[in-house]
């Protein structure tokens, strides 16, 4: 069965971002001229979950709070498959290894078999869910696409070496923060952007997480704030 172009499916991206306190700047590629999706624009590393993402064992998690994040409004199991697909697409577009040192379970999927040979498995735990928009109707493709922030410092690898990246994005770079906007970028990479400059020196996670919630019929403006059952509002 083919499978439906059209049909809105959960997505990972993660901004990866260099010299937080001095000279910040982000890791972006730009896709290719015919790709169906944002043809030609500069873009953060990112894609869409697998469906045996939510089979890869994590030797770290996300944090707590992230994962109660992505949990609101969202199928609770979905959050780790988010998060490994974060992991996987990060290093299938830029080489880019986040995790730790260590051997696997059994014989790694297909997917993942260049990235064990490393000799790391997957962890979670320096992801920061930032951001989260549904792309709107009309669009030949639609993806409802989680953000993540990782500091580079957490890489396991060499930040300016895309020697293992595929060539789904061209032209890898880290480009300041301030000079992002002068690149092809769609709108919701400046939205994101815009985010990430007003906060970009502190590390710790957002009071709330902005949601771009695009429906058939209306487009809403939320805030996920991950809150334990229990809590109140301020």
């Amino acid at each position: 069965m083919s499978q439906d172009k059209t049909a809105i499916r959960n997505a990972a991206t993660v901004i990866v971002l260099r010299d937080r306190h001095s000279d910040p700047r982000i890791l972006m590629g730009q896709r290719g001229a015919k790709a169906a999706f944002m043809p030609n624009k500069f873009v953060f590393p990112g894609g869409a979950v697998d469906a045996a993402d939510a089979d890869v064992a994590l030797s770290a998690p996300v944090p707590d709070l992230c994962q109660r994040r992505l949990q609101e409004d969202s199928a609770p199991e979905l959050a780790h498959a988010l998060a490994v697909a974060a992991v996987r697409e990060l290093w299938e577009e830029t080489g880019q290894i986040l995790g730790r040192p260590g051997d696997w379970q059994g014989t790694p999927p297909e997917d993942w078999q260049g990235f064990a040979a490393t000799g790391h498995v997957p962890a979670a735990d320096g992801l920061q869910f930032v951001f989260r928009a549904i792309t709107p109707p009309g669009r030949p493709r639609r993806f409802d696409a989680r953000f993540f922030v990782l500091d580079a410092e957490d890489l396991q690898s060499d930040p300016d070496d895309f020697s293992q990246a595929c060539d789904e994005l061209s032209h890898l770079q880290w480009i300041g923060l301030k000079e992002a906007r002068k690149f092809d970028l769609p709108f919701i990479t400046e939205v994101v952007l815009s985010e990430l400059e007003a906060r970009v020196r502190d590390p710790e996670p957002p009071k709330r997480v902005p949601f771009f919630r695009n429906d058939d019929e209306t487009s809403l403006f939320l805030q996920l704030k991950g809150r334990m059952p229990d809590w109140r509002d301020d």
